[in-house]
């Protein structure tokens, strides 16, 4: 790979020609990104005004809100135009640029495009938008609109690469954590304004109320830690997730990247380097 040099002094791998695109900035495409950082990729992040971003204290995309934000000794900064990118870059810091129409692709015409939104469907990648495009989770079919399709379902084949076919289908049922699948969601009881009661990281026991969307009140079903919840102020729909409790209590560990979005992370970085090998 002519990627990689090698000198009398050191051994460095450049890796500045192969900048990423990162559509969507949620908790698992942090994972993606902080891991695709740590290695030395070129990062940027595209994300919505205002981002449904439910696990936010280890999402990029609560830079969209604050400004900008750390997870794991990496930091993340909001931008307003695509002009400051480079100066992100040379600080050590991944842009997260406003950006839900996608249109920096065309003008950067990155070397990987990762679509992370998560949306359970393709909301519009296509093979042409780069030489390596990569698809999270269902809504892909590899070899068909993206090269390779990273598994995000919990079980077996978390982080495992499809270079063919596609991930599990969505079941409308999250993972089980402790035992506990659908009773640690937090879902909207009606549609509205969010307003949280609760901090992420603060204990709740079932039948607390955690939060309300308008004049609806929100209840805990569980006994646990709150893991992730919505920014305040957010307009919900009815059923939207909005938190998330973890019931293994005390001992959930909220403020670093959780062990899914580190494992597709991986998936993603084998797959970039398998092209990137693979490429003449």
């Amino acid at each position: 790979m002519d990627a990689i040099k090698n000198d009398s002094t050191s051994k460095k791998i450049e890796l500045d020609d192969y900048k990423v695109i990162i559509k969507g900035a949620g908790d698992l495409a942090s994972g993606v990104a902080h891991r695709l950082h740590i290695a030395g990729f070129p990062v940027v992040m595209l994300e919505l005004p205002r981002p449904l971003v439910v696990r936010r204290s280890v999402s990029f995309a609560s830079a969209a809100f604050e400004g900008s934000v750390e997870v794991e000794g990496v930091s993340a900064q909001l931008i307003k135009e695509d002009s400051q990118i480079g100066d992100c870059w040379s600080k050590g810091i991944i842009p997260l640029l406003i950006d839900p129409e996608g249109k920096l692709l065309k003008k950067m015409k990155p070397y990987v495009l990762i679509d992370g939104v998560m949306a359970k469907r393709n909301t519009g990648t296509v093979l042409a938008d780069a030489p390596i495009v990569i698809g999270l989770g269902p809504g892909f079919t590899a070899g068909l609109d993206v090269r390779a399709v990273v598994e995000t379902k919990r079980g077996h084949q978390l982080g495992r690469v499809f270079y063919s076919g596609v991930a599990a289908a969505d079941t409308g049922i999250p993972g089980d954590v402790a035992g506990v699948t659908t009773e640690r969601l937090l879902r909207a009881p009606g549609s509205g304004h969010f307003f949280p009661y609760k901090n992420i990281g603060e204990l709740v026991q079932r039948g607390e109320k955690v939060a309300a969307v308008g004049d609806i009140p929100l209840f805990a079903s569980i006994d646990g830690l709150v893991r992730g919840m919505l920014y305040p102020g957010l307009e919900v729909q009815k059923g939207m997730k909005v938190g998330d409790i973890d019931p293994r209590g005390g001992e959930a560990d909220w403020e670093t990247i959780s062990d899914k979005a580190r494992a597709v992370g991986g998936g993603v970085l084998e797959a970039i380097m398998h092209f990137l090998v693979a490429a003449p």
